[in-house]
Parts: structure tokens; sequence; C-alpha cells
């Protein structure tokens, strides 16, 4: 497994071992002491899957704010999506900052994204399976979002009119969000 900065510290983007022949491959995209190794030592408790029927579905900006932050390993395993990670870290020298990683089943790139990070994706093709590793459980009490056209942000999602979910189109702005991240150096 190799390690890339991602332009934002701490997230990072992945790239497995492909090992292939004429059957198809095998990738090992979990090894506690390989992470470890890597300097990830987060203890995933919750894997998540989502599956995307459309081009052009955004999902994001979400987060879960403290306590319950998380940070988050992702993936594509089917199809592609172009990957968004935004600092929402007050105080931080990166705030607002967004980085865009393509992932997709064919790469098999990853992205560790620590807590304090807003996260989201919109499809690159139909028919995506997306799979997220979490370290702290769900909770629906901390589960927020923030407008995938926030201009605080100013995320460039290369699509007009995204599809999108009621949750997400009705998203508050990061200037009316409880979001309760602070940077801690």
């Amino acid at each position: 497994m190799e390690k890339f900065n991602t332009g934002l510290p701490g997230v990072y983007r992945l790239q497995p071992v492909v090992f292939g022949d004429d059957r198809g491959y095998f990738v090992e995209t979990y090894n506690r002491d390989m992470f470890a190794s890597l300097g990830i030592h987060n203890v995933f408790v919750q894997d998540n899957q989502s599956f995307t029927q459309k081009k052009h579905t955004l999902r994001g900006i979400h987060f879960q704010k403290n306590p319950m932050a998380q940070a988050k390993l992702v993936r594509a395993m089917q199809g592609a999506v172009m990957d968004v990670v935004v600092d929402l870290r007050k105080e931080s020298p990166n705030y607002l900052m967004w980085t865009a990683i393509e992932l997709s089943g064919e790469n098999k790139q990853m992205l560790f994204i620590p807590p304090g990070f807003g996260h989201g994706f919109i499809t690159l093709t139909d028919n995506v399976v997306f799979c997220y590793k979490v370290d702290a459980f769900y909770s629906k009490e901390c589960d927020r979002s923030i407008r995938y056209d926030d201009p605080q942000i100013g995320v460039d999602w290369n699509v007009l009119h995204p599809i999108l979910s009621g949750k997400d189109e009705n998203a508050p702005f990061l200037k009316d969000s409880d979001c309760n991240f602070i940077y801690e150096g």
C-alpha cells in the first residue's frame, strides 16, 4: 500500500497493491498493521455501503459533529466518483480548503479522511457502489450536512444540475450550520 498526500494535511490517497491474473484480481483493502505502518491508527467500527444508480448524483457534503465525529476510509468498488473532502476545522490553516480525487472500481484507490472534514462525492458513471469504513458509530443526533454549492466553500463539482436527495437539497449553508470542529494543531 502506498500513501500519497492530497494537499490537505491528514487526508491521504491510498493505492493498494493489486494482484491480477487471467482469473481476475485480489486486493487487500484494509490491514490494521499495514495502516499503522502508514501512520493511520484509527480503529474502524462500522462498514457502510451505498449504491447510486445515476451518473451526476451528488451525495454530500456530510459529516458527524462532535462528540461523534468520524474518520472515514472510502472507496468506489464499482463505477467512478469525484470524491471531495473539505476542511471544516475552525482556525485550521486550511479551513474551507477542499480537494477532489477520482475514486473508481478500476483504479482501486481509497481516501482516508480524519475527523473534522466534510465529505461528499458526485458519480461520474451509472451504477456506483461506494464503501465507507468509519471509526465512530452512526449518530442520528450528530449527523449533519452542508450545502454542496455553499459559496463560502466553492467546490467545483463540474455539473450544473446534480441529482440530489431531499436532505442534500435542503442542507444548510456552513454559516447556518452548528458544525463544531476546532483545529487542535
